[in-house]
């Protein structure tokens, strides 16, 4: 919540998937969404997410699923929040070719914050 609050803050465009005790993310089609428990390892999610991969291409719109392990703290939720701000400019900084540059853009992040980031490109 620290992230969306900042980013909605700096003018991006913020949706939460989290409601009472369960996470909800694309599925393989828009009625069978992936739900998951709080507490599931984000691992454990993005290992499941790269199905998107599988699913019926029907808007070809480029889909960009990363993982930044934050603890949960509140120091950790506001560290966390900036790092998230600092990754979405620099991605939105690419923002003509993010695609084709977005390999460069987490590289220099990880170098930056020394912190290894988990993603993956899809297309639905």
């Amino acid at each position: 919540m620290e992230a969306h609050a900042l980013l909605k803050r700096n003018g991006f465009d913020v949706c939460s998937y989290g409601t009472g005790a369960h996470v909800k993310l694309p599925g393989p089609s828009i009625r069978e969404p992936n739900i998951y428990e709080f507490g599931t390892p984000y691992k454990h999610m993005f290992e499941e997410l790269r199905h998107l991969h599988n699913r019926d291409h029907v808007l070809l719109k480029t889909v960009l699923v990363i993982n930044l392990e934050v603890k949960d703290n509140h120091e950790e939720a506001a560290a966390g929040a900036r790092l998230t701000l600092d990754l979405c400019q620099a991605i939105e900084d690419a923002a003509e070719s993010w695609e084709e540059s977005i390999d460069e853009v987490i590289a220099a992040f990880e170098a930056k914050h020394r912190r290894k980031l988990l993603y993956s490109i899809s297309f639905y």
